[in-house]
């Protein structure tokens, strides 16, 4: 049994050190010495007869065997702590890890009114700002997120997607005189870009066979939500997408002058682990999300595919 304790406190020393690449970081998250993580690896490593890390320069790599027991590892040491979690936490309660904007024009709202008609499962939501939306449910402290992507999930990881991603311009309603103005208008704009990249006046642009129109001119924002609230002040015409600017335009803060919405593949999607021992809650956080998605039902706009 001593040596069966030994293995598991090797084999955990080895995790940690797996996902920094460094027995130095996996020390300090063990409160142990660097020393005993090197000597918990030599251990495995003589245990199982071969190598699990190689040394290039001052930085470890996992070799194949490595990367093999450091995968099951994570999934294996994941069950267990969600198993102590359920003792330690409300066992009811969801942790949810979503991207800002996605909080700010939408989410906040829905899950007010899950609160309101379950207050047996309560969530915890972190805002997060995410250059590319992504989770790590062995790592991070979450159950489950919301995550814009094109559905691509590992296979460890169950997904519904929520809504799709429509891009399209708008501003406010002061900026642009013309109801139905020319392409070739945004010329004579200010472009307000949501992205650093600006890949969604590319995409969109694209799919309407526009790239001739120079949009390399414009003040550039990190998030969605920036380039909303720009619109809004009249500084411009921004990109957005159609769902999260629904309540916007309904009160009629931001216009949409160019009618055409431009699907992009992507969308939102709720995920979690497969083996999560909350897959009741989340059954039902996932039913109650969908059913707040705002209908796109606009008459006026023509819905574009890719």
């Amino acid at each position: 049994m001593s040596e069966r304790i030994q293995a598991l406190h090797a084999l955990r020393a080895f995790e940690v050190a797996s996902r920094y690449g460094s027995f130095t970081r996996a020390a300090q998250e063990l409160a142990l010495t660097q020393g005993a993580v090197s000597h918990h690896v030599k251990t495995l490593e003589a245990m199982f007869g071969c190598d699990l890390f190689e040394r290039r320069g001052p930085k470890l790599y996992l070799t194949e065997h490595g990367r093999l027991l450091a995968q099951e590892l994570k999934v294996g040491f994941k069950i267990i702590e969600n198993a102590c979690a359920l003792l330690r936490q409300d066992r009811n309660g969801l942790r949810l890890k979503a991207p800002s904007t996605l909080t700010v024009r939408w989410l906040l709202r829905a899950l007010d009114g899950f609160k309101k008609v379950d207050n047996n499962c309560s969530v915890q939501l972190a805002s997060v700002w995410m250059d590319i939306d992504s989770v790590d449910f062995y790592s991070e402290p979450f159950d489950c997120a919301i995550l814009l992507g094109n559905g691509h999930f590992p296979a460890d990881v169950e997904s519904v997607k929520l809504f799709d991603e429509w891009l399209i311009p708008v501003c406010h309603p002061d900026y642009m005189t013309s109801s139905e103005p020319p392409l070739a208008a945004l010329q004579h704009c200010e472009i307000l870009h949501p992205s650093p990249d600006r890949r969604d006046w590319r995409r969109w642009l694209a799919r309407l066979d526009a790239l001739d129109i120079n949009i390399d001119q414009g003040q550039v924002f990190d998030t969605l939500d920036q380039g909303i609230s720009a619109a809004q002040q009249g500084l411009g015409i921004s990109v957005v997408d159609l769902v999260l600017a629904s309540a916007d335009l309904a009160a009629g803060r931001l216009v949409t002058p160019f009618k055409h919405a431009v699907a992009t593949g992507d969308g939102y999607y709720m995920t979690w682990l497969k083996a999560s021992p909350k897959a009741r809650q989340m059954d039902k956080l996932r039913d109650f999300l969908m059913s707040q998605v705002p209908s796109l039902a606009y008459k006026d706009i023509d819905f574009l595919y890719g």
